[in-house]
This record gives C-alpha cells, sequence and structure tokens, in this order.
C-alpha cells in the first residue's frame, strides 16, 4: 500500500504541477491523463427513524471527509407507498436512484447477494479504483424491497457486507463505520487491528 500511496500522491502532484504552468505560461497543456481525486458519494432512500443510525452516520462521515471528498444523498420516500405492490415501489425509487446517477459514475449497490470483501480487501478495491482513475463512486443503499431490474442492470459492482440480512436503515451505519475503515487503512493510520 505504501507504494500505490506514492504513486497516488505524484499523480496528484503532477496534475497540480501541470495546472500551475498551464496558468502562468498561459498555455493550453492536456491534462486529461491526470484525474481529480476519487469522490464518494452515498445514496440512500428514506430517512431512517433510528437517532444511533443518524449520529453513527454522522460521526463517521465527518472522520471520512479528512480523507476524501463526501457527499450524502437521501432519496425522498415514495408518496403513498403503502399502496404500491414490492415490484411498483421498487420500481418508482430505481427512477429516483438512477436520475442521481451520471454515466461516469462507478455505481455500487449494497446488496445481500453481492460480492462479499473483507475489512482489508475492501480498502484494497478502494485504492485499486483510485489508482484506475475512478473520480466518482457512489454507494447505494436501496429501500425496504432492494433494487429495480433497471438498477441491477446499471451498476457496475454489487456489495455485500454480511451474510447476515440488515435492514436497509441500519445497513447505513454499518456502511459508514466499513468506509471509514477502509480509508484508515489505505492511509495507514491507526484505527484497524488485524
Amino acid at each position: 500500500t505504501d507504494k500505490n500511496k506514492f504513486f497516488y500522491n505524484c499523480h496528484r502532484t503532477t496534475f497540480i504541477a501541470f495546472k500551475i504552468i498551464e496558468v502562468c505560461l498561459h498555455l493550453k497543456v492536456n491534462t486529461s491523463n491526470y484525474s481529480e481525486p476519487m469522490k464518494i458519494r452515498f445514496i440512500t432512500i428514506g430517512k431512517t427513524s433510528f437517532d444511533f443510525v443518524k449520529d453513527a452516520c454522522r460521526l463517521y462521515f465527518t472522520r471520512l471527509k479528512f480523507y476524501t471528498k463526501l457527499e450524502e444523498f437521501l432519496i425522498d420516500d415514495v408518496k403513498k407507498a403503502g399502496n404500491l405492490s414490492a415490484q411498483q415501489l421498487k420500481t418508482l425509487e430505481g427512477k429516483k436512484i438512477l436520475a442521481k446517477i451520471s454515466r461516469q459514475d462507478f455505481l455500487v449497490l449494497l446488496d445481500e447477494k453481492g460480492k462479499a470483501f473483507n475489512s482489508v480487501e475492501f480498502a484494497n478495491w478502494i485504492e485499486q479504483k483510485q489508482v484506475q482513475g475512478i473520480s466518482n463512486l457512489v454507494f447505494v443503499v436501496g429501500g425496504a424491497f432492494g433494487f429495480s431490474d433497471e438498477v441491477y442492470q446499471r451498476a457496475n459492482l454489487q456489495l455485500q457486507l454480511s451474510k447476515m440480512t440488515f435492514s436497509h436503515q441500519i445497513i447505513r451505519a454499518i456502511f459508514a463505520e466499513q468506509l471509514y475503515r477502509a480509508f484508515t487503512i489505505i492511509k495507514g493510520d491507526p484505527y484497524h487491528n488485524n
């Protein structure tokens, strides 16, 4: 990871140096090979009714802002959801999710049928995406019934956090902690113990 960290820092320094030269000399330097640092977006459906989930997300997302650019998006609950079937609800939620996704986003669904990583593997995966130049990494927690077929088709990865099933509200806090843990592993900070 020190080698990857070194190359990431060199990559960023080179990008800044080219920008300074471009401004100072009024040259048109092609910086298309030098991408900005990764931005992470976390999208959820509906507000949580659990204060401890809000508190945990606030704690870990505040800490994460020292490591990466992070944005949270809350998609409002579908109105009159109680009158809809699970499939109808997933379809409407899916349209709202896809409206928040751009073509260049790398979309990761938190899904119980997804790929499993341990914490170090997850950190390595994020670091690999940084090195590959992925600039927008988007994680989505769906509603109570999961995701529509259209959202599954758009996704780049499905990620499971456990073989156990958690509510779509509680998984937010678990994921916030794991994302924070991943960045402390990447940076070599003292939080994760093997």
